[in-house]
C-alpha cells in the first residue's frame, strides 16, 4: 500500500488532547525532547497519582506488584493497607525490562495536516517512553530507521545513556522509503536476551512481509508492540476541494476530486488496517494505532497498560513471571 498523498492545498486540523493533560500542539513548541517528555511523563504521573488509579502508577514507580515465589518478607504492609494489592519495594539495582525503540523516521512520517509532522510526534512518544523508563532503571536502546538501518543504540541503564538516545532521537531525520523489514531483521539478528519491542511506524507499507519477521520475533520471546502513528487527514480524509496530491516516498503528483475519491481510499485505507490486526492477533502481538492529535500522556497510559495486561496474563499461568524480562 502506497503511502497517503499530501496534499498541497493543507488541511483541517482535528481536536484530540486529552482534557487535563498537555496539548501535543503546545508540547511540540518546546524545542529540548528531553524537556517535552519531562513534561509528559511528569503530568503522566501527577494524573494518575491524583485520579482512581493510584496503583497502576506504584506498580511502575518504585515498586512492582507481587508474584509468586517473591520473597514475602518485602512485601510493603502499608500500601497493602491502602490499595488491598500486594507490592514489593523495588531493590536500586534491579532492572525489570530491556526496552528496544524501533523508530520510523522515512519521508511518510514527514506528514503533517495540523502543525507538526508524524515524525516530530513519534519522536516526541519515543523519548517519552525512554524518559520514562530510564526513570524506573530499565534499559532502553534504540533503533532508527528508513529504506535502511541509520542508527542503533544497544538498550542500556547508566548514566548518560539517556542522554545519547535523546541526542539520537533530536536529529531531524532525513526522509527515505519505508522498509519495516531492516530494523526488525537487526533486531532479531543482534539481539540474544528477550525484551520488549516497540516499533513506532505509521506502517504504511506493504504488510505481507511483517508476519514472518515479527513472528520470529515473538519466537525468540520478545514482546512486541507496534504503535501506529497516524495523521487525522489519513485516518478521516475529509479534504474537500480538487487538488494537486503528491506521494511523500515516490515524489508522484496526482490531480485527485477527494470527494469522488474518499470512499475508495477509506476502503484500501480500513483494509490494509484490518490485514495489520489480523497478522497481530495471529502473532500475539499488541497494535495501537495513535492519532497525533492524541496525547501523548495518553500513549504512555495504553504503553503501560498493554505491559500490565500480558504481565497479570502471564502471571497466571503455571510458573508465569510475566514477560519481557532478560
Amino acid at each position: 500500500m502506497s503511502t497517503v498523498a499530501r496534499n498541497t492545498a493543507g488541511g483541517s486540523r482535528a481536536s484530540g488532547a486529552a482534557s487535563g493533560f498537555i496539548d501535543p500542539a503546545t508540547l511540540m513548541r518546546i524545542k529540548s525532547l528531553q524537556m517535552r517528555a519531562q513534561a509528559v511523563v511528569e503530568g503522566f504521573m501527577s494524573g494518575i497519582h491524583r485520579s482512581p488509579y493510584f496503583g497502576f502508577s506504584v506498580e511502575f514507580s518504585e515498586y512492582r506488584q507481587y508474584s509468586p515465589g517473591d520473597d514475602p518478607r518485602y512485601l510493603d504492609w502499608r500500601l497493602y493497607a491502602r490499595s488491598d494489592r500486594y507490592y514489593l519495594k523495588r531493590f536500586e539495582d534491579e532492572t525489570n525490562l530491556r526496552c528496544y525503540l524501533l523508530v520510523d523516521t522515512s519521508r511518510s512520517m514527514g506528514y503533517s495536516s495540523i502543525g507538526y509532522t508524524k515524525s516530530d510526534y513519534a519522536r516526541t512518544a519515543a523519548a517519552t517512553i525512554a524518559y520514562f523508563l530510564s526513570t524506573q532503571r530499565d534499559a532502553v536502546g534504540l533503533l532508527t530507521f528508513e529504506d535502511e538501518v541509520v542508527g542503533y543504540l544497544p538498550p542500556r541503564y547508566r548514566p548518560g545513556h539517556l542522554r545519547h538516545v535523546m541526542a539520537a532521537l533530536q536529529r531531524e531525520p532525513e526522509g527515505k522509503a519505508t522498509n519495516l523489514v531492516a530494523p526488525l531483521q537487526q533486531i532479531a539478528a543482534t539481539v540474544r536476551k528477550r525484551g520488549l519491542v516497540v516499533m513506532i511506524s505509521d506502517l504504511l507499507a506493504p504488510v505481507d512481509v511483517l508476519a514472518t519477521h515479527l513472528g520470529y520475533l515473538r519466537s525468540q520471546g520478545h514482546e512486541v508492540i507496534l504503535l501506529r502513528v497516524l495523521d487525522p487527514a489519513e485516518v478521516t480524509f475529509e479534504f474537500q476541494t480538487p487538488a494537486m496530491f503528491q506521494d511523500i516516498e515516490s515524489q508522484r503528483e496526482l490531480y485527485v476530486d477527494p470527494l469522488a475519491a474518499k470512499a475508495g481510499y477509506l476502503e484500501r485505507f480500513n483494509a490494509h488496517a484490518d490485514a495489520l490486526r489480523k497478522i497481530c492477533e495471529n502473532q500475539g502481538i499488541e497494535l495501537v494505532t495513535i492519532r497525533t492529535d492524541r496525547a501523548l500522556e495518553m500513549v504512555l497510559f495504553d504503553l503501560l497498560r498493554l505491559r500490565m495486561s500480558r504481565s497479570r496474563r502471564a502471571a497466571r499461568r503455571p510458573g508465569g513471571r510475566g514477560g519481557g524480562r532478560g
